[in-house]
């Protein structure tokens, strides 16, 4: 889990990497190369069993037949990146625990998706999260939910390979380029051949790597400063071992409400509406398989989550006791971990190899993650529906063609991140703008049936230019501090889809004698209130103006998209208030199917005129695959 995590930009490739550099013996090479050996025979093992039998279904969805583990564990290895390896035992080093406190808000951050993002996308039977934006507003939205979504992922892709590439290269010299090339060409084979099948069960695979490579460098770390008591005594003398911070201000970066609460926002911005994710779940034999893979990934979260907060703690005593030498304590923080590591492991050959592995795996899992659903999105939101003709006459050859394009625009991205300098950090950060104003995007469909495809667009723009003004401006602040000290109170951006999540810590001046005022003020907002704030000016903006512009006065509404929040809060209330409350809220009933009446808006067929009513659910959520759903005719 990496939000939240103080990563600074990676050094440049110029830098001078003879000094301080651990070399690779042999059987390290064998173990590393093994993990893409047996990453290559999974994906191609899928690739041609069945040859010339599959179908896009299969490529895109995996025959929607995956049980709920496999899925469970992708859903882990996409959110786990190899920059999340990094970072978080940096957190823990520099800062002490107040970060595990952010497993507080897993809970919600998952049990909301099982039980509304994902029953919603089942029982409409997508293909793309955002193909549910047509059904509940119209193309517009849909077309400018994607091409937010492509612009996100394009972006990232090839940071999250270059960043661990090129600090993997200043602490142990091994060669960048040779290791960039080989993960990109490994992952686009077995992505683009085996579909999202061989994604997921590579994923797996990879979670098991990344879960032994961290296990290892807990177990002989431990061993060698004198076990996880002592570990524990030693960070506590040395304040390492963080109480509850109560504070409610959300300027602090880390406090306990800021973690536990809005660290929920964050997580619906990956778990609940990234396609990565949400692609996953679709993938499920049933909807309850995919409930079940929601409620699996979290005490998946929260091992992962202590092991790299258990690193952390390590290596703070390690170098208590092994002091590092000026050009470690002088390197950049997502370097710290393969420094310890290399010093730690040093005389185990093999062992280094394995932590090298487990951190490639958090990069191919992440990155086939993004190439799979890029495809995705731009077969089934771009191609097919204005192009139909053309995704119909060789559906598999696109999508497998597809997968690959974006896995070469991977390599191309990684080329222009090793150009940017100091504007990497700026282009990591914009991954994680863009997660709250989509969340905003869903939540304003989903909770609201007056909103309207107007107020939608609007709406997403009001949160992309609020997400870019506050995360560009705190970046701009950032950069013309000139003091370089760990910082109190820094913002962070997460990447997610996370979808797989890497994050960048702005950071702050810890030595400012007085707080920040006016736009200063806005722009040291804590990090975990990112997607909050965000998705909440989303959903304002976007109610105030499809209020101004009639509501959905005269447009068709699909009672499969809307959630019915106020039938379920009614139902916590005593029966004569409901009924009260009933019989003064409307007027008729009406029964309509609500898979008939998707499946009218997909064609642009819509049936009689009570079809062209706005309508608000009442009662419960669709059942089954044939929902049959209580509606009533109301002025909105």
């Amino acid at each position: 889990m990496s939000v939240g995590l103080g990563i600074s930009a990676p050094l440049s490739p110029t830098s001078d990497t003879s000094m301080g550099t651990s070399t690779f013996s042999l059987a390290d090479y064998v173990v590393f190369i093994l993990l893409l050996v047996f990453s290559l025979a999974i994906g191609l093992y899928h690739a041609f069993r069945g040859w010339g039998r599959h179908t896009v279904g299969e490529l895109l969805m995996a025959d929607r037949k995956m049980d709920c583990l496999p899925v469970a564990l992708s859903l882990l290895a996409t959110f786990q990146s190899a920059v999340a390896i990094l970072g978080v035992p940096s957190e823990i080093y520099r800062f002490g625990t107040q970060y595990w406190f952010l497993g507080c808000c897993y809970f919600l951050g998952l049990l909301i998706p099982a039980h509304i993002f994902i029953p919603i996308f089942y029982r409409l039977h997508l293909t793309s999260a955002y193909e549910y934006l047509e059904l509940r507003f119209n193309k517009t939205v849909r077309v400018c939910g994607t091409m937010t979504f492509i612009f996100q992922m394009v972006i990232y892709m090839g940071v999250v390979l270059y960043a661990p590439s090129l600090a993997l290269n200043a602490v142990t010299g091994f060669d960048l380029w040779l290791s960039v090339l080989t993960l990109g060409i490994v992952c686009t084979i077995y992505t683009s051949l085996g579909g999202l099948k061989a994604v997921i069960w590579t994923d797996v695979f990879q979670t098991l790597v990344m879960f032994f490579g961290q296990l290892a460098v807990i177990i002989v770390g431990s061993a060698k400063v004198g076990g996880l008591g002592h570990v524990w005594a030693v960070a506590s003398q040395h304040g390492r071992i963080s109480g509850i911070e109560l504070d409610p201000d959300p300027f602090v970066r880390h406090t306990f409400w800021t973690l536990a609460f809005g660290g929920v926002f964050m997580m619906l911005s990956l778990y609940g509406v990234n396609q990565a994710q949400v692609q996953r779940y679709l993938s499920s034999r049933t909807e309850k398989a995919a409930v079940l893979s929601c409620y699996a990934v979290f005490p998946c979260q929260q091992v992962a989550l202590c092991m790299g907060c258990l690193i952390g703690l390590v290596m703070f005593v390690y170098y208590q006791e092994h002091p590092m030498s000026i050009q470690q304590a002088q390197a950049a923080p997502d370097q710290f971990v393969l420094y310890f590591v290399m010093d730690l492991l040093k005389g185990l050959p093999g062992l280094p190899g394995l932590f090298v592995a487990c951190l490639f795996s958090g990069s191919l899992s992440t990155i086939s993650s993004a190439f799979n659903s890029l495809a995705t999105v731009t077969m089934e939101d771009l191609i097919r529906p204005w192009f139909p003709e053309f995704a119909e006459a060789r559906p598999i050859m696109l999508s497998r063609g597809l997968a690959f394009g974006y896995g070469l625009l991977c390599l191309g991205m990684v080329y222009i991140s090793s150009q940017m300098g100091p504007v990497l950090q700026a282009a990591i950060s914009i991954f994680g703008m863009i997660g709250g104003p989509l969340l905003g995007l869903f939540c304003l469909g989903m909770f609201f049936p007056c909103a309207n495809p107007p107020g939608a667009v609007v709406g997403l723009l009001a949160g992309l230019v609020m997400a870019f003004w506050i995360g560009i401006g705190s970046i701009v602040i950032s950069m013309g501090s000139h003091i370089s000290l760990p910082p109190t109170n820094g913002s962070s951006f997460s990447l997610p889809s996370n979808l797989t999540v890497a994050t960048v810590t702005t950071l702050m001046p810890s030595t400012t004698l007085s707080k920040p005022t006016g736009l200063r003020r806005l722009y040291s907002l804590s990090y975990l209130w990112y997607s909050a704030h965000n998705s909440t000016t989303v959903i304002v903006v976007g109610l105030i103006v499809s209020l101004l512009t009639g509501g959905m006065r005269g447009r068709s509404l699909n009672p499969a998209t809307i959630y019915p929040v106020w039938p379920k809060l009614r139902a916590l209330l005593p029966l004569s208030c409901q009924k009260r409350l009933h019989c003064g809220s409307y007027s008729q009933n009406h029964l309509i199917d609500g898979e008939l009446f998707s499946k009218k808006l997909r064609n642009g067929v819509l049936g009689d005129s009570r079809d062209k009513e706005a309508m608000v659910l009442d009662g419960t959520a669709p059942q089954g695959n044939n929902p049959t759903c209580v509606l009533h005719e109301t002025s909105l």
